[in-house]
């Protein structure tokens, strides 16, 4: 088994001992927001991270009513902006802590008025020691080039951030999450058979929209790094835009299709893609009606929307995995990659 696959059957484990660890965190810090009225969160993070927090721009933002910015770091490192970062709370997201532009996006925020907040799997990190206070993901040491259960850490603390920030998660709806997961990853032997059908694919889309878009770009990283397919990622909304002149017949297109909100865009999006005679892939909740497609993954529901994102992304990962295994590729190993990465 790959050390991959090891931490993605890892994840249930990890996040229970994340939880259990950060949980009275989070209520104090929910105390603290309440005094210190913030107005702005910005969020700073690269690869994986990024990814992560996207999601948590899309969960802060629906659950606090506070609006969430995605900084570019260049602004910070390279054209040394003035920013009024008073009442402000700018979080760093990081595996490893060392990303050399999110610390110094840190730095200068503190500078500029900002409170400073770390999330990171390493406590002795470069970032864990600049940040005003940590949110540690207790993920275990990462030993796949691949991140996985460090991602799911991270999203699972920004529902921690959200439930300290906001009345909508509570900690109770949480805990389940864990759970969640361990029923996800029974999927692995029927997607280990399934990925036999996508052994010689060279390209797709990842499509999904709301909460799991951050997802969609996770899953297409994913593919991209382990198994050197050319993965475009899209929110649905923007699928329909223009890119959807890609698809033709048999190409492939996985869409993450959660209950709730946005599951009616997304399944007129199927519809469509049938018509179009492409290579659909869906990844939702045993507890929906799907549309007609050819190929479907069925997580164990009902799970309600807000709470989709971790167990939809195991699927997704189980997907990578086993799909580099069948091309014959090293998923930790992948060319020109290595953990830590710095930018500047």
């Amino acid at each position: 088994m790959s050390l991959m696959l090891e931490e993605i059957f890892d994840q249930p484990r990890a996040l229970r001992r994340t939880f259990k660890a950060e949980r009275e965190h989070a209520q104090s810090f929910k105390e603290f927001a309440r005094q210190k009225d913030f107005r702005l969160i910005v969020l700073v993070a690269r690869g994986t991270s990024d990814n992560a927090a996207l999601f948590g721009r899309y969960l802060l933002e629906l659950t606090t009513g506070i609006p969430v910015s995605l900084c570019a770091a260049s602004i910070h490192t390279l054209y040394h902006a003035r920013l009024d970062l008073r009442r402000a709370v700018v979080v760093g997201v990081s595996q490893s802590g060392e990303g050399t532009d999110i610390n110094l996006v840190l730095k200068s925020a503190r500078r500029q008025g900002a409170y400073t907040v770390a999330i990171t799997n390493e406590a002795r990190s470069t970032m864990a020691q600049l940040a005003d206070e940590v949110f540690l993901v207790r993920a275990g040491k990462q030993r796949s080039v691949a991140a996985t259960k460090t991602y799911t850490g991270q999203l699972l603390m920004f529902y921690l951030l959200a439930g300290g920030l906001g009345p909508h998660i509570t900690l109770e709806s949480v805990s389940e999450i864990p759970d969640r997961v361990e029923a996800a990853l029974e999927l692995a032997p029927s997607i280990r058979e399934l990925v036999e059908r996508y052994r010689y694919m060279r390209q797709c889309v990842v499509v999904s929209r709301g909460l799991n878009v951050a997802n969609a770009y996770e899953l297409a990283l994913k593919l991209m790094e382990t198994c050197y397919v050319v993965a475009e990622r899209f929110s649905s909304a923007d699928f329909a835009h223009g890119p959807v002149a890609l698809i033709e017949r048999d190409f492939p297109v996985i869409i993450l299709m959660p209950p709730g909100k946005v599951f009616r865009d997304l399944k007129r999006l199927v519809e469509r893609l049938r018509k179009l005679r492409a290579e659909t892939l869906l990844i939702s909740s045993t507890d929906v009606r799907l549309p007609a497609a050819t190929r479907t993954i069925r997580v164990p529901g009902p799970i309600p929307e807000i709470y989709t994102p971790i167990p939809y992304i195991v699927p997704g990962q189980l997907l990578a995995a086993s799909l580099a295994e069948v091309k014959g590729l090293d998923p930790d190993n992948p060319r020109s990659l290595q953990i830590v990465t710095r930018t500047l």
